[in-house]
Order: structure tokens, then sequence, then C-alpha cells
């Protein structure tokens, strides 16, 4: 989408100043994926208007492959209004209803847009646009099982998008669908029902996943395999914008996967990516190349120690 974010500290009510930039699940993570070294995809859906192309150069711009991307001509480009303030909730509006993203459909997922694809990942954003979007889901599941693919799965729950039965219906499935599950410490036990990490073990027991990685309130992450079980704390930062932070979180835990490296190096990646985040506006100006991750972890280690992320 298209992000009009309000300059820093002013209510969404009260703002007349906005920057403008890019937002959404997926699109955060290929960002931070190419920032730190890694070739990515994004494949979706913009309208044929000035939005879409400000969305699509952005992307390119942190070297996104956007060779599937679309551009309609009669529907428009989401759009996200939102303001910014690192000691209250902020406040988001979404214009997602018709917009082009919400005509995702599976012949936009095709093999030939998997090609070379070693993970692909999705948010349970996603399949709740609509019921050609969860159709697309499926079958970009699918198809990348066939192509040799790991499945990276983020519900991300979003409860403007549906209600809790709806986000159980959709996403449930999904999560016993992927390889590697990131979530909220709420979100699995309102997806799974019962204590977030038992909920995990369920899905290493049950469903397809070899490791799950658990965001808890307290902010700390644990990831959860039939090897073992290592714990993170966040890293101690002054938080500017608190938005962005899992997505963050996500790219740098895959890349730290993709290098083959071990959960407790990718948990510390994850989260030293993200705390680097929330230090900026907006949802993608602080993530890092992958010098300035190392810079960063080696920093945040050479200090006091991990503590609390500061709000």
């Amino acid at each position: 989408m298209l992000l009009m974010l309000a300059e820093p500290g002013i209510p969404l009510d009260r703002a007349v100043a906005f920057r403008r930039s890019v937002a959404g699940a997926e699109s955060n993570v290929a960002q931070g994926l190419a920032r730190l070294g890694h070739w990515a995809r994004w494949i979706g859906r913009v309208g044929d208007d000035a939005s879409g192309e400000a969305v699509l150069a952005q992307l390119r711009a942190d070297g996104v492959d956007v060779s599937h991307a679309e551009m309609d001509p009669a529907a428009p480009t989401g759009l996200l209004l939102r303001d910014s303030h690192p000691a209250r909730p902020v406040d988001v509006q979404y214009h997602r209803t018709g917009s082009a993203a919400s005509f995702l459909g599976p012949e936009q997922v095709g093999e030939d847009a998997l090609a070379g694809a070693r993970v692909v990942h999705v948010s349970g954003i996603t399949p709740m646009l609509s019921p050609s979007a969860a159709h697309a889901t499926r079958a970009l599941f699918e198809r990348a099982r066939a192509a040799g693919a790991a499945i990276s799965f983020d519900p991300n729950v979003r409860r403007k998008l549906g209600t809790d039965h709806e986000w159980m219906r959709v996403v449930n499935p999904l999560l016993r669908e992927a390889d590697l599950v990131l979530a909220g410490e709420d979100e699995l036990e309102l997806l799974l029902g019962g204590g977030a990490e038992e909920a995990a073990k369920a899905l290493l027991s049950l469903g397809r996943a070899r490791t799950v990685v658990v965001k808890r309130r307290d902010l700390t992450s644990v990831a959860i395999s039939k090897d073992g079980q290592w714990t993170q704390p966040p890293f101690d930062v002054p938080v500017t914008d608190p938005v962005g932070a899992g997505d963050a979180f996500a790219a740098g835990w895959l890349s730290a996967w993709l290098r083959g490296l071990g959960p407790e190096r990718a948990l510390a990646e994850a989260a030293c990516v993200a705390a680097l985040v929330v230090q900026a506006p907006s949802d993608t100006d602080g993530l890092p190349t992958a010098a300035g991750r190392d810079r960063a972890l080696a920093a945040f280690r050479g200090g006091s120690g991990p503590g609390r992320v500061h709000r």
C-alpha cells in the first residue's frame, strides 16, 4: 500500500502534514531482505495510478524484484494513513476495500513467479483481503511446496480485517501448512487456543512446522523446534515508531535462516533488525544493510547487555 505518515507525535485527526512512504507486511519483509543482501521478489497488485507507480518505484529502489507485480487499470492502489507516537497506540486507517490487492488471484502465483525461490513468506493479512486472495494464498502454498521452497508464515492478525472467528477459519489451516512460523503470543492463543508455547509445540508435532518463533508480550522471543528451545530478550533502544517491528524481525530471522545460521543467532539478528526499525519513522526507514546489522549487533552485545525496548 501507499503509506501516508502523519508528522511525528501529531494525532491523525489533527495532522495536516504527511510524508509519503510504502507499507505492507510482505513488501516490508522483501525490502528488509533485499537491504540485507538477499535476492527478493514481491508478488502483488497495485493500481495503474500514481500511487502504484510510487510503490513499485520504492521497492525497485531497495532492490526488490517486482517483475511479477501487476498494475490494475480498474482498481486503485491500497492506502494506509497512520500517525506515529512512541508512547500510545498508533491510529491506523486502512483503505483496502476494492483495492487492486484485494483482487489478487491464483493465476498471479504461477510456477514462473516462484522460480529460484528458497523461501516464500506470506502473512495472514493477504488471505483475509478477499475470497480470491485467500484462494491465491492456498495456491501459493501448494506451488511453493511443489517448487521445493520453504514456506514462512506470519499471521499478522489485524482485527479490522475480520472477526476472531473469520481469522481462525481462514488462517488456522495455513499455520499448519507452514515450515517456519513467526507469530505473536496473542496470535497463537487466538488462532490455536491455549498457551502460545503449547500451541507452538502442537504445530511441530501435528503440522509441517520445523521451527516456530513466538514473539512474547514482554518483548522477548523464543524459537522452538524439535531440537530445542532458545530465548532472546529485546535490545534496549529508544522507540520512535513501533510499527513495522514484526516485519523487521521476520526479515532478520529469514536472513539468518537463508545463510544457514542456527536459531540462537537468528533470534539475535531478528531482534537487532527490529530494534533498528523502531528507532526510525515509517515501517522501513530503519531497515539496515548486512554491514549495518552486524555493527549494531556488535554494539548491542558490547554494551550493558540486552534489556527491554523502551515504550
